[in-house]
């Protein structure tokens, strides 16, 4: 018989972040059917570019939905550093940041630049995912919007196998444009270890816990869905 009492005591760093870890085994979109034939090398040319055009839409709302968590941050420290988050996407001027380095990253797979920033390719589906997640950061708390944001403890392992996956089965990607992949080898882990030191101090008690594992399987939910309608393709 489960002792509930003991069951909902505060979980310690190394059971919350076994129970985060359990997430991203079960739920994270790297299991997604669509990213296994990616990585096997079975994408068409056009399903691949599909893939590409669409995480723009989440890309170019990044920073939009870091700013809204920035601005709840009740720590000047804190907001300092999820600033760099923005700085990492957005750029300190028109010619670096992530977004610029997705576009080139589009283009590197013949993808014409205009065609991403007018939003031409956006699925429905997709759109609507990336606004329910830029909307969720909007409207809860702070620390829940940050622990959302933990997906990025998984991340780093699927960003280096990304880079060796297009280069061994899509060599009409220019190997040039993966600059956005590299690149977050090393911003990926210094934003989740941040994330992850703000919500453990934030959620003090079981309850709270286990709200932020379920801003995680949101996320999840959100990646999900954006795999889902661009799998499925339709507008």
């Amino acid at each position: 018989m489960i002792d509930l009492q003991t069951s909902r005591q505060l979980l310690n760093e190394e059971q919350f972040v076994e129970r985060l870890k359990h997430i991203g085994e079960t739920k994270y979109h790297d299991k997604h059917p669509f990213h296994a034939r990616m990585h096997e090398g079975s994408l068409s040319k056009t399903e691949m570019q599909r893939w590409i055009a669409n995480r723009f839409y989440y890309q170019k709302c990044l920073p939009i939905k870091d700013s809204l968590v920035m601005s709840k941050l009740p720590e000047r420290s804190d907001r300092i550093r999820w600033r760099e988050r923005i700085v990492d996407h957005d750029g300190r001027t028109e010619d670096d940041g992530g977004i610029l380095a997705w576009l080139r990253f589009a283009e590197a797979a013949g993808i014409s630049r205009n065609e991403l920033i007018e939003g031409k390719h956006f699925l429905p589906g997709v759109v609507f995912a990336v606004d329910a997640y830029v909307n969720y950061c909007r409207n809860n708390e702070w620390w829940l919007a940050v622990a959302s944001s933990l997906t990025e403890v998984f991340a780093p392992t699927l960003v280096s196998y990304r880079i060796e996956v297009i280069e061994r089965h899509y060599p009409w990607i220019n190997a040039e444009g993966l600059t956005y992949f590299r690149n977050r080898l090393s911003q990926a882990p210094r934003d989740s270890q941040h994330g992850l030191s703000l919500v453990l101090s934030a959620a003090d008690t079981y309850e709270k816990q286990d709200l932020a594992l379920k801003a995680v399987e949101f996320k999840c939910d959100v990646l999900w869905s954006m795999v889902d309608a661009i799998q499925n393709g339709e507008r």
